[in-house]
């Protein structure tokens, strides 16, 4: 017999086909998240993170609003604010952060164009595929010091392998101090950090154009496509979601930089290339002020967020429309 309208069926219990079992208190408990021994097995890994990631950065935030400093013996006292009124007024500090904008923009981009390119080289078919897809990966397994000195062998002035390349080609005549010019050290460090940074963004996008499936391409082919066409109707479309979180991920990083400048340059000459992230360092380790170094990470913190949103939602907004 079936229930009146708008009456409240009858709960039926039991084991029968098409029924589920009541649960028992340890299945609502796991339900909840409440098992004990689910947390037990968390805890390996969730103790490293929160000592040295979730205490770190909290730590770091309650300093930017202290006045905390190096061998203060009066104490450090909450400030407030007063961290941030000094940092919206300091010139030096918004310098770094132009060049380290035009920094992170100009890696990322060339970055993602040159990877682009050489990873569209090696989906190909070639012969010795294999040797060349392992040569692309060597920066990648260099540490960042060790790369600052290798480059700064190839810059040298006097013995670096560029100059006497340079002038072997005759297109200079005298050598050229590449991290020692005011107008040349920023783009020499540029070129530097778009070689050491190729090589991830390199397999990330070999591994989405490997995902594109060939018979589009052949489909493409049949109907006339041309090579860029297909490129541009066939693997870009399928290719975006990869590049939107590389690009994002990269800018975070090339932003973040410090160990590959400071020993290329350590921010010179004359702060041409110091990086936030190298003024940073200077005002907590160099003089002291802790206090004032984490109100500068703060903010840049908060900007690169911000930019990061405006980027992604207008690259997600341009994608549903």
């Amino acid at each position: 017999m079936s229930a009146r309208p708008g009456s409240r069926p009858t709960r039926r219990t039991g084991t029968g086909a098409g029924l589920a079992p009541p649960r028992t208190p340890a299945a609502r408990r796991r339900v909840l998240g409440l098992d004990r021994d689910g947390w037990f097995l968390l805890l390996p890994a969730l103790i490293p993170i929160l000592v040295l990631s979730v205490g770190p950065l909290l730590y770091g935030v309650s300093l930017a609003f202290t006045d905390a400093q190096s061998g203060s013996a009066r104490g450090t006292s909450v400030t407030g604010l007063d961290n941030f009124a000094d940092l919206r007024l300091d010139s030096l500090f918004w310098d770094s952060f132009r060049i380290g904008l035009v920094w992170a923009v100009c890696v990322t981009v060339l970055q993602f164009l040159m990877s682009l390119g050489l990873a569209l080289l090696l989906n190909q078919n070639l012969r010795l595929r294999w040797l060349a897809r392992t040569l692309a990966l060597v920066p990648w397994a260099m540490p960042e010091v060790v790369i600052g000195i290798m480059w700064r062998l190839v810059y040298n002035p006097d013995a670096g392998i560029l100059n006497s390349t340079l002038r072997d080609l005759h297109l200079i005549s005298a050598n050229v101090d590449w991290l020692s010019d005011l107008s040349l050290a920023l783009p020499a460090v540029i070129a530097v950090g778009v070689w050491a940074g190729m090589p991830q963004t390199t397999v990330v996008l070999l591994a989405g154009l490997q995902n594109v499936p060939l018979e589009l391409h052949e489909a493409a082919s049949l109907d006339g496509a041309g090579l860029w066409r297909r490129f541009r109707t066939v693997t870009w479309p399928a290719l975006k979601p990869v590049v939107l979180s590389i690009t994002a991920l990269n800018f975070i990083w090339n932003f973040n930089s410090f160990g590959l400048v400071y020993v290329l340059t350590g921010g010179g000459p004359g702060g041409a290339t110091r990086l936030p992230m190298l003024f940073a360092y200077d005002e907590a380790f160099r003089y002291g002020q802790f206090g004032y170094a984490a109100a500068m990470g703060l903010v840049m913190v908060a900007v690169v967020a911000v930019i990061l949103t405006v980027f992604l939602r207008n690259r997600l907004k341009g994608d549903d429309q």
